[in-house]
């Protein structure tokens, strides 16, 4: 099999490249990943020969090209069918698949206004509308969720569906938008999670600066 090669952003800012690296580091998946810095406002020019939108994360698999992140996270699960990416039961399965893609298309506000910043200090902004109502719904899902499973994690072990909302943790915790017992209790999980460690060690010895990320 030829090797994965996880090309991703700035681990202090790229939520989109979180989301397939901390799927396939948490499920042993073995990668290679090589970050190209968001040295642009409209990204970076380096992103252009590695990926048909010009944007990262893309997965290289040998010949085969795979980007945006819930589709690189569907094709290693696919070479790994044993890592247990996805939760075994086919309706946790399915309400897994659900909710990762709710996170895909959905709580534009909260993206919007609060950028993962992994680095950033944790204080309150002035929110724009519809934040909180997204962060409403995010804490609903992940109660609901964590209620039906027992935990620690959304589907019991960690799944993609975690790392689906992964950056949604630090949005959470560094905005201060939550003060739910059972959902700090969630965030505090995965933080303590061997693969969101490796990324926040990376993370805080970057360099690079992106202003606009910068709420």
């Amino acid at each position: 099999m030829s090797d994965l090669i996880l090309y991703i952003g700035n681990k202090n800012y790229s939520s989109w490249s979180l989301r397939p690296w901390i799927a396939m580091e948490a499920a042993g998946v073995p990668f290679t990943d090589h970050v190209i810095p968001f040295d642009f406002p409209a990204g970076n020019p380096k992103f252009k020969p590695i990926s048909p939108t010009g944007r990262v994360p893309v997965l290289h698999h040998g010949d085969v090209r795979v980007w945006e992140s819930l589709a690189i996270i569907e094709y290693v699960a696919e070479l790994f069918p044993d890592a247990g990416i996805w939760p075994r039961d086919a309706g946790a399965r399915a309400q897994a698949r659900a909710i990762s893609m709710e996170m895909l298309s959905g709580f534009r506000a909260l993206r919007n206004a609060c950028p993962m910043n992994i680095r950033r200090q944790p204080r309150a902004i002035a929110l724009p509308e519809g934040v909180m109502d997204d962060v409403a719904r995010i804490e609903t899902i992940w109660k609901e969720t964590l209620a039906r499973s027992g935990g620690p994690f959304l589907f019991g072990a960690f799944s993609a569906a975690d790392a689906m909302y992964a950056p949604v943790v630090n949005r959470l915790e560094t905005y201060r938008l939550t003060q739910d017992d059972a959902v700090l209790a969630y965030i505090a999980r995965v933080k303590a999670h061997p693969a969101w460690q490796t990324w926040q060690t990376a993370a805080l010895a970057e360099p690079w600066i992106v202003p606009e990320d910068e709420a």
